[in-house]
């Protein structure tokens, strides 16, 4: 409970390295994480050597963590193995739809929750890169991923260099409904949001982004329309060229 509630994203570094009996138990108990019907289908790709990161750099927008941090992880959403797998045992695989990605994905990130958590415990920092959907179709270049199997999050992981203050989250009253969904009314918004819009670092991005509420930094500045719908073209194309889009086949 403590590194559950403690977490904090950590983007500075320390340059020590990560003992590889540490790294090794953290990445069991990355592996202990819930799976869909205990397939597995997800690949964790280890990288530490400088050249590799240098490459991964620009893919996630030249984040510096991803050079300062000893190692870094990328979760893959892997069907590859498994298809492989039942051929040899004479067993016809039909994987390779959207619910399989959807399916891999999320085993992925299980795994991912499992290792980030497992970390924090032994006093490690990590940060989560959501670049790694944005650049996919690179990142499969880099990092040589055949088809089947396509990456999902980043995670850098090493010795914090920084302890920054716990992030802000909504009220629990504000993402949990009881029995069934219960809709928001203006009155709840204004509630649930009132505390994040009246933080300090809320006023100070208003003032540095001229604008006027912090929704619209969100929709204007942080995540645009332009840029959804751009990576969103780019991953769609990533999952047919990796195989997830035969959703038509039925034998």
């Amino acid at each position: 409970m403590k590194a559950l509630l403690n977490h904090r994203s950590i983007r500075k570094y320390k340059g020590d390295p990560i003992d590889d009996s540490l790294l090794q138990e953290i990445l069991t108990a990355g592996t202990r994480a819930s799976t869909t019907g205990n397939m597995q289908v997800y690949s964790i790709i280890v990288t530490r050597d400088e050249e590799v990161k240098r490459q991964l750099l620009p893919l996630h927008f030249n984040q510096q963590m991803v050079m300062q941090a000893p190692v870094v992880l990328t979760f893959c959403a892997d069907f590859n193995r498994f298809n492989k797998w039942c051929k040899q045992r004479n067993a016809n695989p039909g994987y390779d739809n959207f619910l399989s990605f959807f399916t891999a994905a999320i085993d992925a990130l299980l795994a991912a929750q499992n290792v980030c958590i497992a970390a924090e415990e032994k006093g490690l920092g990590i940060c989560y890169l959501g670049t790694t959907t944005y650049t996919a179709d690179k990142i499969i270049e880099v990092l040589k991923l055949p088809k089947g199997v396509v990456p999902v999050t980043t995670v850098v992981m090493g010795y914090p260099d920084e302890q920054p203050e716990l992030t802000d989250r909504l009220p629990l009253a504000g993402v949990i409904h009881h029995e069934v969904y219960h809709d928001y009314s203006e009155g709840d918004i204004d509630q649930i949001y009132q505390q994040k819009e009246s933080l300090p670092l809320t006023k100070k991005l208003l003032e540095e982004n001229k604008k006027e509420t912090l929704a619209q930094i969100f929709t204007d500045n942080r995540y645009t329309l332009k840029d959804n719908v751009t990576f969103s073209k780019n991953l769609l194309k990533v999952l047919e060229q990796q195989g997830f889009m035969n959703n038509d086949r039925t034998e």
